[in-house]
This record gives C-alpha cells, structure tokens and sequence, in this order.
C-alpha cells in the first residue's frame, strides 16, 4: 500500500464561525481541562501549552493542561469519552488517534463518544538519528538494515503511531527489516534516540526539529510532498525512491460526545483566533512546523474518517498489534 496525498483532504481553511457561538458560555468559577494523553514534551502537548494563554484570555475561564498517556493515547481518550458533555473537558489528539480503534480494544467508540472540534493543522515526519549513529543519509541506513536484516532499531511514540505505520510501509518498499521500539510519548522517544539507545527516531517534524536545530539530531529523510524550508536539504521519501510516499503527522481536538453545539463553536471560534494569532502562528511554524489548518467541526470529522479506514488497513494487512 502507498500512502499519498490523498490522506489529507484537499479542504479549504476554515470558514469563520457562528458568531452566535460568542454567546456560549461557562459556570462562573469553572476549570476547563484539556487533556493531552501523552507525557509532557511532546508536539501535542506544546501545542496545547502554546494555546492555553490564549484559550484561557478568549473564553474568560481557567484553562488548565493535563497529561494523560498511556495505552497508545487511549487512557487519556477514554477519561475525555467518559467525561461529562458540559463545555470543560476537551481532548487534544495527535495521528494516532485515528490508529485507535483497528488497533485497541477500546471502551468507547472513537465516533460515537467523542465529537470533532478543529483539525488544528499538519506536517511531514522526519527520519533522524543520533549525530554518533553512522548514518548519513537515509540510503545508510537502508542499506545497514539490509546486510543485517532484524538488527537496527526506530523509535516511535508508540505502536500505532504514523511514524510506525509509515516505516512499516517504507520496510514493505524498500525490501528492509528493522526492530520497532515504541515509547510512551515524544520526549521518551527523543531520549532515546539521543543516548543512542536506537539507531534512528522518525515522527513529526514538530517533535524533531529542535533537536535538528541544535545539531544533536542528523535528519535522513522527510515525508512530506515536498521538501520543509528548514530541512531543504534533506530528501523526502519520494525523492529517496519511495513512490509516491507522502504521510503527514496531524493534530486535532474532540470533545464528548453531546457537548452543546454553541459551546463547541465557541471553542473553536476561540482556538482558531489564538492559532491564527501572528505571534502564535509564527512560533507553531517556526518551532513545531505546524501547518495551521484550523477547520471546524465538519470539514474534522470527514477529515478523521479517511484517516481511520486509511491507517486502519496498513494496521491490519500488516497484522500490528498494541504494546
């Protein structure tokens, strides 16, 4: 199977929303949540770090962040599920979300317990390795797994994740083996690849491109159409040899399920101002890669279930199970 551009929906931005919505709003004293279910230091939870000023300014009313991770992101999933649908629990996800229900056993249904809120944007994974590693292109690494087939080693933030799914595809292609270490969330990851614990890392260019940035981090190999301005020099998957291949890490936001429309299109209203804001922008631009989408609710939810059929059968043709 080759993953192309078709996985990302060729939807416009967002249109503005309801100005109705503005008038939803919170109890007087209340604590909205927003829920990460990974470890801190990660791109999900930056992002929603980034935006909690601004969220918590917009909508007057505490904003708090917690972490959840666990189960490829499904605890955290879940706790939102279960939440009551009254405007003060949210679910910031990553692409693993839509990996969920092939992969898991789970205890709500990804589509019928929670609702879409806003695609909050994309970008390619980067393949990278450690500046001791021998590798430098990703043609070196191919080339290492190929004379010893089950040998060499890829962190991931879990199985599940894009960056498995999409070097599982890229084994399938290129003809190679290589050992999956998943980890519980991006930083873990990171970590391991900088002690030299795995001979490379590949997940989204958000997670990354600091490391890439302070030199700890050689990048090999990107998987977006075309090449990122701060990583023009290093080679996307399609130029590597592998056809076609364009996979992009996304993050997104869900609510429970029956949570009031008006508060929903508030919220939404309100993370779409503070990520279009110039300052926000450029900081998600410049320091996560993020290419900001912000589409509402419909253009999210189409946009999810392309992403669950599409991933779901790389996860069962190549008979992946959970951690």
């Amino acid at each position: 199977m080759t993953i192309t551009r078709r996985i990302l929906l060729a939807a416009p931005l967002a249109l503005p929303f309801a100005h109705a919505a503005r008038a939803a709003g919170w109890p007087e004293g209340q604590t909205i949540k927003v829920v990460v279910p990974f470890a801190p230091g990660g791109s999900t939870d930056a992002i929603a770090r980034l935006t909690q000023e601004g969220l918590q300014r917009r909508l007057g009313a505490n904003v708090v962040v917690e972490n959840h991770p666990g189960g490829n992101s499904a605890i955290g999933a879940a706790l939102v599920a279960k939440a009551p649908p009254d405007g003060l629990t949210w679910l910031n996800v990553f692409d693993s979300h839509a990996a969920l229900p092939a992969l898991m056993h789970l205890n709500f249904d990804v589509f019928k317990d929670l609702d879409p809120v806003m695609l909050i944007g994309v970008t390619p994974m980067v393949v990278g390795c450690a500046k001791s590693k021998p590798f430098q292109t990703f043609a070196d690494f191919v080339a290492a797994a190929k004379a010893k087939p089950g040998a060499l080693t890829f962190a991931t933030i879990g199985n599940g994740s894009l960056g498995h799914l999409g070097m599982t595809l890229m084994e399938k292609q290129g003809g190679f083996e290589v050992v999956h270490v998943p980890y519980n969330g991006g930083a873990p990851s990171m970590n391991a690849a900088l002690g030299g614990q795995v001979d490379v890392i590949i997940g989204s260019a958000a997670l990354l491109s600091p490391q890439i940035d302070g030199g700890a981090i050689r990048p090999l190999l990107q998987t977006g159409a075309e090449r990122l301005p701060n990583l023009k020099d290093t080679p996307t998957a399609n130029e590597a040899g592998f056809k076609d291949f364009v996979a992009l890490s996304w993050w997104g936001v869900f609510a429970p399920h029956g949570t009031p429309a008006a508060m929903v299109d508030r919220y939404a209203a309100d993370l779409r101002a503070t990520l279009l804001d110039p300052a926000i922008a450029k900081q998600l631009r410049e320091s996560q890669q993020v290419d900001v989408l912000a589409q509402g609710p419909a253009e999210f939810a189409a946009f999810f279930k392309q992403q669950v059929d599409t991933w779901g059968a790389v996860i069962r043709d190549n008979g992946i199970k959970p951690d």
